[in-house]
């Protein structure tokens, strides 16, 4: 089975989201929204956009951080029925003119989480582009491969028992450090992947919420945590790499 949706987190990106929910339901794709406690401006735009056919609204009490919000849109997919879901932030940095690209690429491999890697035009900021090279290092570290392209690009089409599953078992982060953890504990399951070329421009609505200092400090610690983690997992990890 291949039942697709859309899950978007948002945070205070009124002006941007009517434009994503529209680009993807022209794709046809179910939307399932994920209000991470948003203003009330921007609360307004997602009650509006929940009228349409087909998109859903999943309200956070309290702001969990970019992580938290998909991993609640990942869970409430499932429950609805969807087998796999498209995560796309809700600024408009991603190129939606791939979605049907990547949603054919996960229906010809259903087993497969379906991952961008970002070919930047002149918006992205310089210091998040050198500091993903850090990251980049310490992922291929702590997955034991350099299979990963790049963690830190959030349009992903992720296979929802597998990706349930992990979240359901897994202290992951909540914030910006969600994207690449995932991806690192998926590749010591050995979840395969596939790597998709997408177009990121920075942003739609000149709003970003990264913060440059608190969110490479957690990203720092979570690649600590996983290190160590790793260290403990790397026989049993090896071991199933070889067997497969």
């Amino acid at each position: 089975m291949h039942k697709p949706c859309a899950v978007i987190p948002v945070y205070n990106h009124e002006h941007a989201l009517p434009t994503v929910v529209a680009a993807l339901r022209g794709a046809g794709l179910p939307c399932v929204l994920v209000d991470d406690a948003s203003s009330p401006a921007c609360a307004a735009v997602m009650d509006e956009l929940a009228k349409q056919d087909s998109t859903h609204l999943v309200r956070l009490p309290v702001n969990q951080g970019k992580g938290g919000a998909v991993m609640a849109g990942l869970r409430e997919a499932q429950r609805l029925g969807f087998s796999h879901a498209l995560q796309v932030d809700a600024d408009g940095q991603h190129d939606l003119g791939d979605v049907a690209r990547f949603l054919d690429a996960s229906r010809a491999a259903p087993e497969a989480l379906i991952c961008g890697y970002p070919v930047y035009d002149d918006s992205v900021p310089k210091s998040r582009l050198y500091a993903r090279y850090l990251t980049h290092v310490w992922v291929w570290i702590n997955s034991l491969s350099l299979s990963i392209r790049d963690a830190m690009c959030g349009f992903r089409v992720y296979p929802l028992e597998p990706s349930v599953a992990l979240i359901d078992s897994a202290g992951l982060g909540k914030r910006m450090d969600f994207d690449p953890e995932i991806l690192v504990r998926l590749a010591w399951r050995n979840q395969p992947m596939h790597w998709l070329p997408t177009r990121v421009h920075y942003p739609l609505d000149g709003l970003s919420h990264f913060r440059l200092w608190h969110d490479n400090a957690l990203i720092s610690k979570m690649h600590a945590k996983l290190f160590f983690a790793m260290l403990l997992r790397a026989p049993w990890i090896l071991w199933r790499r070889w067997r497969r």
